[in-house]
């Protein structure tokens, strides 16, 4: 399971005017790269504090009790802002409800999408080639020393060859990026041109005329023109006679037919181009010159000479390479692990004296220092999937003892100071006074819980270590080396992956066509007033996409629509999903929304998930009342029974239930549904829910009737289907 987003006993609380209102309490959910993770539940569930938990932007008042939400070996509830800046917006994206909270009303559309490009664009850059130089000096370290000394200057050599013929490569794509990158504005501009003069709009004609010819003289590239380079300046040529005697047109008025004819020309001959080009083998061709300088990479066609330079590479230098990546990630693993084994061992002395030992601040957070220390000298640095749980132990770990500590401290100070101002306020009602204001409950938190958050850390990295070291038998060590490779090739094309202004207006143009919003280039200029509601949902979905993030949170993104326009946004998510890997959280209180979109479902009620699996557990095979109770509210074309309405309203989070919170309105509720929370019962491999109801000693109780006639019917229709 390729998890890219980890969240675990996550507790966040609101300080208020009436108490401390516990909004989600203790909740744990991974996410898969590529699939949808759908958390449903009504208002006030805790599932849209959750998501801006993950993004850092939770309110001012907000109390972060407890918990992890691990990303890229990185814990986001304890990184500085600063990191968290280069992660939000950026790697993690969100669509919220109401698409006017997240555009900015005066600011015209297209400099609302290009903005996130250009600012992200240059640190981007900057960062992967630190990072790319990191990782090189990890292997060649870790080459030297599977080889040993004796080897220590050839694969220092060749680590250095890795890294020249890296860097020719990534000269010879970035002269390529920039051509094609010519190519694409100037046949962009060219429709552009085209599409306003068709329409008799008012039209800079001598403008045009000279950006065409700028981007001619840009897009000449050995890969992309060669052998039409005489076409090439020829049109250009013929434009720059046309600017001679150029008219700009009024409104209503027609451009010289000369023009648009040459300007059609130039479209087609540019597109052309672009659709014969061969895509240059960079790295092999960057290895082939740096072994031959003077060489000319086109003189030969370019699959005959990606087919040369890349047998030249592999048997002149990479699988000799790629043996010794192998050893050097081998001895790094084995390294490693045998560090593994020594923190297990100081792990499980930390969990007996967490355990035992009735211990101060200061002997606990020595101990945590000592475990810590073993710990991240045992993570594998060549890892380019980052070990989240071993690189955030010691914050978690510190986390959870100022936490104890804290309240230790502030317990009986906040116990006293209601007790005082309590009895103030009885004092003067008992002398007849009049009362306006109530006393402020005690923020007082349960020490033995706090004291069993400390323990959770040290538990998880103890089963996460035994795993690991019964799974190291089986490692794959050229699977770890292909993914090594990969990071590498991905570091490099971000060094020269740079975008100026024109490119984020081509590239804002291209996602607003991806988005399905008609006439992008008109409607690049407008503002957002000028936009209906579900163009201005597509526009904000645009501007989440721009900086290529890896995980996107819908927030309700289609409450404020009508049914027609939910159903396309819907549509879109999902196709954008598909086509870009995405891994999505959906928010919804609508169980029917995310019916044909997710890949999981978390089912949120009073702050917790009270039912998880996948999306055919949960509508097949429901088992909370809750989850019933949901699916029995959701309308469909083929139910003639009345939808049964929850009754009740949620509890009072600033004094949460006892037991199940969702007792007072469940008609299944025991007794023992009042009096102690449930745990959560396993029902399958993917499917668990939090109910009394699956314990072996609970009476049997059926899901309503109107549910299951619906999962008999979506059977039958899937049997036909299939």
């Amino acid at each position: 399971m390729d998890n890219i987003l980890e969240v675990k006993n996550l507790k966040v609380a609101f300080r208020t005017q009436s108490g401390t209102v516990k909004a989600v309490r203790d909740i744990s959910f991974n996410v898969e790269r590529g699939k949808t993770l759908a958390i449903v539940g009504e208002s006030g569930s805790g599932k849209s504090v959750t998501s801006k938990a993950i993004l850092g932007i939770l309110a001012g008042n907000s109390i972060l009790e407890g918990g992890e939400i691990l990303y890229d070996g990185r814990d986001l509830l304890k990184i500085t802002e600063e990191e968290m800046c280069t992660i939000r917006g950026n790697r993690i994206s969100m669509i919220f409800q109401d698409p006017l909270s997240s555009l900015d009303p005066i600011v015209k559309i297209g400099r609302q999408i290009t903005e996130a490009m250009l600012l992200k664009n240059k640190g981007n850059r900057k960062t992967a080639r630190k990072e790319f130089n990191s990782e090189l000096a990890l292997l060649k370290e870790n080459m030297i020393k599977a080889a040993g000394q004796d080897q220590a200057a050839k694969m220092t050599e060749m680590t250095k060859t890795f890294d020249s013929f890296n860097a020719e490569g990534i000269k010879i794509k970035n002269s390529f990026n920039t051509a094609t990158a010519e190519a694409d504005e100037l046949i962009s501009k060219a429709e552009d041109f085209l599409f306003l003069a068709s329409k008799k709009q008012k039209l800079d004609v001598k403008g045009y005329l000279n950006i065409f010819t700028d981007r001619l003289k840009g897009a000449h590239d050995p890969f992309l023109t060669k052998g039409h380079d005489d076409e090439v300046t020829a049109i250009e040529q013929e434009l720059k006679n046309l600017k001679r005697g150029a008219k700009n047109t009024k409104e209503g008025e027609e451009v010289s037919s000369d023009i648009i004819d040459a300007v059609n020309r130039m479209d087609a001959l540019i597109k052309r181009l672009k659709e014969n080009a061969v895509q240059p083998e960079f790295f092999s061709l960057g290895y082939y010159k740096i072994k031959n300088p003077k060489a000319d990479l086109t003189e030969k066609p370019m699959e005959e000479m990606n087919k040369e330079a890349h047998q030249i590479l592999h048997e002149e230098f990479f699988d000799e390479f790629e043996q010794a990546e192998i050893e050097g990630v081998k001895y790094s693993f084995n390294e490693a692990l045998e560090k593994k084994k020594t923190a297990l061992e100081s792990l499980k002395e930390a969990r007996t004296f967490f355990e035992t030992e009735d211990f101060t601040r200061a002997t606990a957070e020595a101990k945590v220092k000592e475990s810590a220390k073993l710990v991240e000298d045992s993570i594998d640095k060549l890892e380019v999937k980052k070990d989240s749980m071993a690189y955030t132990y010691r914050s978690a770990m510190m986390d959870a003892i100022n936490r104890y500590f804290t309240a230790e401290k502030k317990n009986p100070k906040e116990e006293a100071r209601y007790e005082r101002q309590n009895s103030k306020r009885e004092a003067k009602i008992a002398r007849g006074k009049s009362v306006d204001w109530k006393v402020l409950p005690p923020l007082v938190y349960d020490l033995d819980e706090l004291r069993e958050n400390i323990l959770k850390p040290v538990n998880h990295m103890i089963e996460h270590y035994e795993q690991v070291i019964e799974d190291a038998p089986n490692m794959d060590y050229k699977a770890r080396v292909d993914e090594i490779n990969d990071y590498f090739e991905d570091r490099a094309s971000q060094v020269v992956a740079k975008i100026t202004k024109s490119m984020a207006k081509e590239k804002a143009i291209s996602l607003m066509e991806e988005v399905g919003i008609p006439e992008p280039r008109i409607r690049y200029n407008q503002y957002p007033f000028e936009f209906s509601g579900g163009m201005r949902q597509r526009i904000v979905i645009a501007i989440a996409l721009a900086a290529d993030p890896d995980i996107l949170i819908c927030d309700e993104p289609t409450t404020a629509l009508d049914v027609t326009i939910q159903a396309q946004i819907l549509e879109l998510i999902n196709k954008l999903k598909a086509e870009r890997n995405l891994s999505v959280i959906f928010i919804t209180h609508d169980l029917g929304v995310v019916a044909n979109m997710a890949d999981d479902i978390a089912v949120m009620y009073a702050g917790k998930i009270v039912e998880y699996g996948t999306a055919e557990d949960v509508f097949y095979d429901p088992r909370h009342p809750y989850t019933w109770a949901l699916l029995a509210s959701m309308p469909d074309l083929d139910t003639n029974e009345r939808l049964e309405a929850i009754p009740g309203t949620p509890p009072n989070m600033i004094y949460p239930p006892k037991g199940d919170a969702f007792a007072a309105r469940n008609k299944y509720a025991m007794e023992i549904d009042f009096e102690e929370q449930p745990p959560a019962f396993q029902v399958s491999e993917t499917h668990w829910a939090a109910t009394w109801l699956l314990h072996p000693d609970a009476p049997k109780a059926d899901p309503p009737k109107i549910i299951v006639d619906r999962i008999e019917r979506m059977k039958k229709v899937g049997g036909e289907e299939a």
